[in-house]
């Protein structure tokens, strides 16, 4: 459905699954890996928790005008390790359909209870991660490029 102002599907609930990524995995090679063996098109990340290291962010400059370019975005590198304290985001076809498109922010923790976060574009496994993700059962929905945003976002299909 399109209205004015935001997009909208609704959704069937499908698997879940409780996911245990061990100390060095890549999180995002990890579900990329898990949701291509159990065949899952769309997932959303409920939470996670553990603790992670070499955590990639690429965050949006503070002032930053659309459309986003990589000239308007910050990469940065946390060492840790780190508390995960939330990871969230989505899993959907690309454009392509050729590969599935994860979009994952995190939020985590410091030794000086500090916390970080944005969007992340990897982070190693420190000692643990559990993972609970949800397989979301709906058509019409890929990852596309938005043109006016910048950046990959979610579109549906017209129904």
């Amino acid at each position: 459905m399109n209205n004015k102002g935001f997009w909208y599907k609704e959704y069937t609930q499908g698997r879940r699954f409780i996911i245990k990524v061990l100390p060095g995995e890549s999180l995002v090679e990890c579900i990329s890996e898990f949701v291509k063996t159990e065949k899952v098109n769309n997932a959303v990340v409920l939470s996670a928790i553990g603790s992670v290291k070499n955590v990639r962010l690429r965050d949006i400059k503070s002032g930053a005008k659309l459309p986003i370019t990589s000239a308007r975005l910050i990469p940065h590198e946390l060492e840790g390790p780190l508390e995960l304290l939330a990871l969230s985001g989505n899993v959907v076809p690309s454009e392509t359909d050729q590969e599935l498109d994860c979009h994952l922010h995190i939020m985590a923790g410091k030794s000086s209870g500090d916390v970080v976060g944005g969007h992340m574009a990897d982070a190693e496994v420190f000692a643990t991660c559990e993972i609970v993700l949800v397989e979301l059962i709906v058509d019409g929905i890929q990852r596309h490029l938005s043109k006016s945003g910048g950046t990959p976002t979610i579109f549906f299909a017209e129904e």
